[in-house]
């Protein structure tokens, strides 16, 4: 049996329609603790020695702030992403129950990865914005929720949120 490409098409449209709505679905729901307009203080010092506050750095662009962990497996290709957009974007991140700060260090060193971070190792950041499913991205603007992705999200995916911020 031979696939009409006309058809074919539909078939990957209506698919690519049905995996954005479950997606997006299953972000509501993993995300559903997660504050989106009280949003906890975020300030404090890098690992790379800058100086962080959320709140400050949202007023005047989007800030992506990217919630990680050097154990979890989807995180090792999110991180990458993210780095990029480090280039091009305010991007903070925090390093969830991942060691201390020289472990962390090595981390990043070993992985080329060069994004802010501030480093959460008994998971207080964490708690404080209810983050339960790494990775967690949140789009801030004006101390507000823009959007909230959970799980793999590409450059693309990450890109789009930042510029319609």
């Amino acid at each position: 049996m031979k696939l009409q490409p006309l058809k074919f098409l539909k078939e990957l449209v209506l698919f690519f329609v049905i995996l954005a709505v479950v997606g997006s679905v299953v972000d509501l729901w993993r995300g559903k603790d997660i504050p989106k307009v009280q949003l906890p203080q975020l300030q404090g010092l890098s690992l790379q020695g800058q100086r962080i506050n959320l709140h400050e750095q949202s007023k005047s662009q989007p800030v992506l702030l990217y919630f990680w962990g050097s154990w979890c497996g989807v995180c090792s290709f999110v991180s990458p992403s993210v780095d990029t957009l480090s280039d091009y974007f305010t991007i903070i991140t925090v390093a969830l129950s991942s060691g201390n700060k020289t472990e962390v260090n090595q981390y990043l060193k070993s992985k080329k990865l060069k994004f802010d971070t501030l480093n959460d190792p008994d998971y207080r950041i964490g708690a404080q914005w209810s983050v339960q499913v790494t990775p967690t991205i949140l789009v801030i603007k004006d101390g507000k929720v823009q959007h909230l992705v959970t799980g793999y999200v590409s450059l693309f995916g990450m890109w789009w949120r930042m510029y319609f911020a």
